[in-house]
C-alpha cells in the first residue's frame, strides 16, 4: 500500500475532513485539543491473479474458507475501513456495542456484527463517509471475577494484594487476553475503523465519565443514600437488574406461627415464606382489610418468633392478596423489594439482618455470624422444637442469581450513589415523540415509552476495584453523607477541601467504582470526542447514525444512552435504533450450556464459511428471535457454492483477456439506455430488466433496514432467475449461435448482471463476493469500495411478460416429461399453438426453448391451431393463448407404458385397500394412539389421490392405443 506524506490540517480544512466532529466556528478550538496526523491512502487494485491474495474460480473448485483471513487483512491494509470524508456527503456512523473485554465470540456477537457490517458496507458503497467505531467494555464485575479466580488458583486473595497491585494485575490480564474478542470479531468480517478502537477505561473515555458525573452532580441529579439494591454476597457489590437472572428452582415453603401479643394460645397468625431467616428483619404483619378471618387482630401486635418477644404491628393493606397462601404477609423491608416499597409508603422502620458477605448480623441475635443458608436450616429446626414451625412443603420458586458469580442475589438496603432519572427520561421520551429517534421495530416504542414513564432512580455505584473510581473525596472526621468533595482528580479535590475546611484538611476517595453501564451510556458520543468537542458541535453536526443491538437491553443501555446523549450533547446520540432478537436453536429454545445446544460461531465458520453464517443470521426479521439450524447453514453454504459456480461459468464464457477487439465489443454495451435495452434478445432484455427492478427493490429494503427482505430478494433472483434460467438460456446464444454479435451480447449481459449481483450481495457475504469480483477482468477498484448500482435504470415490462410466458411453456413441457418418465437426454417434438404475436417472439427464441425444454429443434412447429392428431398428444396449457401438444408416441412406448402402469395400479390398489381395512376396524380406530390413526388416514388420502391420477393416465394411454388402431 502506498501512502502520501503526513498532512498537518489547518482550521479551515478540519471541518472538511471530519464534519462529524468539527464545525467551522470551532475549528481553532479543536486544533488546540487534537493532534491530528492523517495518512491518506492511494487505492490501487492488482489483478486477482497477480496480487497473491485472491483465487479465481477458474482454478479453484470451490471457495476456500481459509482465504477469508487473507482477504480481510488485505482490506485492512488498503485502508478501506476508514471513512473518506472528502466525499462531502452526510456521514453514516455506527457505534459498536462494546463487548466485554472478558468475552469470547458467541452467536449474539455474530448477529450484531453481521447486521452492523451490512449497514456499514452498504452505506460505504453508496458513497457516504462511513465510520464504524469499535471497542470493548472493561466489564467491571466480569473482569474482576476472572482475575480473582486466576489469583485464587495461585493461592492469592485480592485483599492480600491491595487495590493498587490488584488493579495492576487486571491491566496485565487485559493486555494479554483482552484482544481475544476483537480478533474474533475481525474473523466475522467486521469492517471497523480499528485505528479508532476504544476501551471504556481509556484516558479519553475516563475523562468523559468523570465529566458526566460532575455535571450531573452539579445539577443535583446525583445523590447518595441508603436504598434497596440487588446485592451479590460473593462479589460483595450491588449489581444491576440486567446482571440478575431468574430461574425456576425447587425449594421449600415454610409455614410459621406468629402469636398475637396479649392473646390466648389459639390467637396466632400463620405466614408462609421461602426465606425464614429474614423474619429477624420483620417490622410488621399485614392482612387484607376485607379478610374477615383476621379483622379482629388488626391494630394489635404480633410476636416475632425467636426474637425474645419482639413485637410488630398487625396492619391492614389492600396490597395483601387474601386468597394467596394463608392471606397473611410478613413485612421484611430490608430484604424484599415489594416489602421495601410498602414500608416506605406506610412509614415502617427498615431492619437489615444481613452482613455484606451473606452472614446474619447482630440483629439476628443468637444467629449472628451464621451463613444465611446455615441459619435457615438451624432456625427451622428450632421453630419445629418450639411448636412455631407448622409445616415445611416442597415449593418451586423464582430464584434470582448473579449472572456472573451464580450465587443467589439478596435484596439488601445499602448505601449507594444514585442518579435521579425522571428529568432525563422526559427528554428521551420527547425525542421519540418528535421523531428525532426512530426505534425499529416500531412496537418497541411502546415498551420504551412505558419504561421511561415509570423509571426508577439508577444505582450507579459498585463495590469493586476495577472500573472508574467515583470522583468523590470525603473529609477525615466529617460526616460522609454531608461533607464530601466532587472533583476531576485528587489535586483538585484537595484544593477545594482546603478552601472549604482549611489547609490541614485530610481527604480520602470513595472506594467504590461506577456501574459499567454508566460509562457505556456515554459510549456513542465519548468515542467521538466528548467532552473535548463541545455540545454545540454535536448538536449541529452530529451524523446520521444507527445503533444496532439486542432488544433485551433496550432499557438498560439504549434508553440510558439516549438520555445521556441529550443531556450532554443536546441531541440524540443516534437517529435510529435497530433491535434484533435472540438466536435460538432449531427447536426455538434459548441456547445454554445446560441444554447442550450452544452453537459456536467459530466452529460454524470453519465448517460452513463466514458468508453462509452471516447470510443465515441476516435472514431474521427485525426484532424477532431467529431459530438457527444446521439445515439453514447447509442451505446457505450451498448458496455460496452456487455463487462460485456461476462465477466460474461467467469467467469461462468471457473473451480471452488478450482479445482486445472482443472486449471492446463487450464493453460497448450500454444497459442504462432504454433504447438499447429494446434491441436485446428476449432472454437478455428480460434478465437485465429484472435486474433493474431488483436493484430498486433491494435498495429500498436496504434503506428501510429490511435486511431479511434484501437477502430473500437477491437469493430468489440469483438462484431462481439468473442461475436457473438465464445462465441456461444463454448457452443457446453462446454455444449454438454463429452470430458473434449475439454471443457478445450474452457475454456482456452475463458479466453485467453477475457483477451487480456481487455488489448487492457484498454487504451480506463480503468474502466470497470480493474473491469473485477480483477474478472478473478489468476491475478498477475493490468491491468493498465500488459504487452501488444506480437506481431507476430502464426496464421493459413487455419483455418480462413475454419471457414469463416462455418460462411457463418450458415448465409445462418439463412437467410432462417428468410425468411420463421421458429420459433426460431424449429430445422430443412439440407443436406450439398461440396467436401470431406470441408465435413471433417465441419462435425467435426457438433455440432457447429447445435447450430449456429438451426439444428437437427440427421438430418444433409453431402454429395458430391444434394439430390433427390431437388425441394422440399430451395437451399442455402454459397460459392464456399459449398451448403445446406433445406427440405421445415421441415420448414413450405406449404399449409398454400401459403394461407398467397396469402393474403399478394393481399394487397401489392393494396398498389402498389395506389402509381402508385398518380404518374400518373398530379395534384399530378405538384402541390405537390418536396420532397413529391420524397418520393412517393421511396415508389413505394420499394413496387415493395417487390412485386416481394413475387411473386417469392409464385411461388416456389406453384411449390413445384405440385411436391409433
Amino acid at each position: 500500500m502506498a501512502f502520501s506524506n503526513t498532512y498537518l490540517l489547518s482550521p479551515s480544512s478540519l471541518y472538511k475532513l471530519n464534519p462529524v466532529l468539527f464545525s467551522h466556528r470551532r475549528c481553532s478550538v479543536a486544533l488546540s485539543r487534537f493532534h491530528l496526523r492523517i495518512l491518506k491512502p492511494r487505492f490501487f487494485v492488482a489483478a486477482a491473479s497477480d496480487n497473491g491474495v485472491f483465487t479465481s474460480p477458474e482454478i479453484a473448485k470451490s471457495f476456500d474458507f481459509t482465504s477469508e483471513e487473507r482477504i480481510y487483512n488485505w482490506w485492512d491494509s488498503q485502508g478501506y475501513f476508514k471513512p473518506n470524508f472528502d466525499k462531502g456527503s452526510e456521514p453514516f456512523v455506527v457505534t459498536m456495542p462494546p463487548p466485554n473485554v472478558t468475552g469470547s465470540l458467541h452467536m449474539g456477537h455474530a448477529m450484531f456484527v453481521t447486521l452492523e457490517d451490512i449497514m456499514i458496507r452498504y452505506n460505504r458503497m453508496k458513497g457516504r463517509p462511513t465510520l464504524w467505531l469499535p471497542g470493548t467494555d472493561h466489564a467491571g464485575i466480569a473482569t474482576q471475577l476472572v482475575v480473582e479466580r486466576m489469583l485464587a488458583s495461585e493461592g492469592i486473595k485480592r485483599v492480600e494484594l491491595g487495590r493498587e497491585e490488584f488493579t495492576k494485575r487486571v491491566w496485565e490480564w487485559k493486555e494479554k487476553y483482552g484482544g481475544t474478542i476483537t480478533n474474533q470479531i475481525r474473523r466475522l468480517g467486521a469492517s471497523c475503523d480499528w485505528t479508532r478502537e476504544h476501551f471504556t477505561l481509556d484516558e479519553q473515555l475516563s475523562r468523559a465519565v468523570i465529566e458526566a458525573f460532575i455535571k450531573l452532580h452539579e445539577k443535583g441529579l446525583i445523590y447518595q443514600g441508603s436504598y434497596m439494591v440487588n446485592w451479590s454476597p460473593n462479589l460483595q457489590t450491588a449489581v444491576s437488574d440486567l446482571e440478575v437472572e431468574y430461574s425456576e428452582e425447587p425449594g421449600s415453603l415454610y409455614h410459621i406461627k406468629y402469636r398475637v401479643a396479649g392473646g390466648s394460645r389459639s390467637d396466632f397468625l400463620t405466614i408462609a415464606t421461602t426465606r425464614p431467616e429474614t423474619l429477624f428483619g420483620d417490622t410488621a404483619i399485614a392482612v387484607n382489610p376485607e379478610d374477615e378471618r383476621y379483622a379482629k387482630y388488626i391494630g394489635k401486635s404480633a410476636i416475632v418468633p425467636m426474637t425474645f418477644g419482639r413485637h410488630v404491628p398487625i396492619i391492614a393493606d389492600k396490597y395483601v392478596d387474601k386468597d394467596f397462601g394463608t392471606g397473611v404477609l410478613k413485612i421484611s423491608p430490608g430484604h424484599d423489594h415489594n416489602d421495601y416499597l410498602l414500608a416506605r409508603k406506610l412509614g415502617l422502620p427498615i431492619l437489615n439482618v444481613m452482613n455484606k458477605d451473606g452472614t446474619l448480623n447482630e440483629v439476628a441475635g443468637l444467629y449472628n455470624g451464621l451463613d444465611r443458608f446455615e441459619a435457615r436450616k438451624k432456625l427451622w429446626a428450632e421453630l419445629e422444637e418450639t411448636g412455631l414451625g407448622v409445616k415445611k412443603e416442597a415449593h418451586t420458586s423464582r430464584v434470582p442469581r448473579s449472572q456472573r458469580g451464580g450465587e443467589i442475589i439478596e435484596p439488601l438496603v445499602s448505601k449507594q450513589w444514585f442518579v435521579t432519572m425522571e428529568p432525563l427520561a422526559e427528554k428521551a421520551l420527547e425525542a421519540v415523540k418528535k421523531g428525532e429517534l426512530t426505534i425499529m421495530p416500531e412496537r418497541f416504542e411502546k415498551i420504551y415509552n412505558h419504561w421511561l414513564s415509570n423509571i426508577k432512580d439508577w444505582c450507579i455505584s459498585r463495590q469493586l476495584w476495577w472500573g472508574h473510581r467515583i470522583p468523590v473525596w470525603y473529609i477525615v472526621g466529617k460526616d460522609c453523607e454531608e461533607d464530601y468533595i466532587v472533583a476531576k482528580n485528587e489535586d483538585e479535590a484537595f484544593k477545594k477541601a482546603q478552601k472549604k475546611y482549611g489547609k490541614n484538611v485530610e481527604i480520602y476517595q470513595d472506594p467504590d467504582v461506577l456501574d459499567t453501564w454508566f460509562s457505556s451510556s456515554l459510549w456513542p458520543f465519548s468515542t467521538l470526542g466528548w467532552p473535548d468537542v463541545s455540545s454545540e458541535d454535536f448538536k449541529h453536526f452530529y451524523p446520521t447514525s444507527v445503533l444496532e443491538t439486542g432488544h433485551d437491553i433496550l432499557f438498560f443501555w439504549v434508553a440510558r444512552m439516549v438520555m445521556m446523549g441529550i443531556e450532554f450533547t443536546g441531541s440524540v446520540p443516534f437517529t435510529h435504533v435497530y433491535l434484533h432478537g435472540l438466536i435460538r436453536d432449531s427447536q426455538g429454545r434459548k441456547m445454554s450450556k445446560s441444554l447442550g445446544n450452544v452453537i459456536d460461531p467459530l466452529d460454524t465458520m470453519k465448517e460452513f464459511g463466514t458468508d453462509a453464517l452471516r447470510f443465515t443470521l441476516a435472514l431474521g426479521t427485525v426484532g424477532q428471535d431467529l431459530n438457527l439450524s444446521t439445515e439453514r447453514l447447509t442451505s446457505n453454504k450451498a448458496f455460496t457454492n452456487k455463487l462460485w459456480n456461476a462465477g466460474k461459468f461467467v469467467l469461462q464464457n468471457l473473451p480471452n483477456r488478450s482479445d482486445e477487439s472482443a472486449w471492446e465489443r463487450l464493453l460497448a454495451h450500454k444497459f442504462d439506455k432504454e433504447e438499447y435495452l429494446l434491441t436485446l434478445p428476449l432472454p437478455e432484455c428480460w434478465v437485465v430488466s429484472k435486474l433493474h427492478v431488483l436493484i430498486d427493490a433491494v435498495t429500498t429494503s436496504y434503506d428501510k433496514y429490511f435486511y431479511n427482505d434484501v437477502a430473500r430478494e437477491i437469493y430468489e433472483f440469483f438462484w431462481g432467475e439468473f442461475a436457473d434460467w438465464y445462465i441456461e438460456a444463454s448457452k443457446a446464444h453462446l454455444y449454438q449461435s454463429e452470430n458473434e454479435a449475439v454471443s457478445s451480447t450474452s457475454q456482456a449481459v452475463l458479466l453485467y448482471v453477475y457483477e451487480n449481483i456481487l455488489k448487492m450481495l457484498h454487504p451480506f457475504m463480503p468474502f466470497v463476493t470480493e474473491e469473485l469480483w477480483q477474478a472478473l477482468p478489468n476491475r478498477k477498484e475493490a468491491l468493498i469500495i465500488s459504487p452501488w448500482p444506480l437506481p431507476s435504470l430502464p426496464r421493459n415490462l413487455t419483455s418480462i411478460k413475454r419471457f414469463e410466458n416462455l418460462q411457463a411453456l418450458t415448465r409445462a413441457i418439463r412437467n410432462a416429461r417428468a410425468e411420463y418418465s421421458v429420459e433426460p437426454a431424449k429430445r422430443i417434438s412439440a407443436n406450439i399453438v398461440a396467436n401470431p404475436d406470441v408465435i413471433q417472439y417465441i419462435s425467435k427464441e426457438k433455440d432457447v426453448l429447445a435447450l430449456l425444454s429438451r426439444l428437437d429443434t427440427q421438430s418444433i412447429n409453431f402454429t395458430d391451431s391444434p394439430p390433427e392428431d390431437v388425441n394422440q398428444c399430451v395437451h399442455l396449457v402454459a397460459g392464456e393463448g399459449l398451448e403445446a401438444y406433445l406427440p405421445l408416441a415421441d415420448m414413450v412406448d405406449i404399449s409398454a407404458e400401459v403394461q407398467r402402469l397396469s402393474k403399478r395400479l394393481l399394487k397401489m390398489q392393494n396398498e389402498y385397500d389395506g389402509l381402508l381395512a385398518r380404518l374400518s376396524s373398530p379395534n384399530f380406530v378405538e384402541k390405537a394412539p390418536e396420532d397413529v390413526v391420524r397418520g393412517v388416514r393421511e396415508k389413505a388420502s394420499e394413496a387415493e389421490e395417487k390412485l386416481n391420477l394413475t387411473k386417469t393416465r392409464l385411461s388416456f394411454l389406453q384411449s390413445t392405443i384405440l385411436v391409433s388402431e
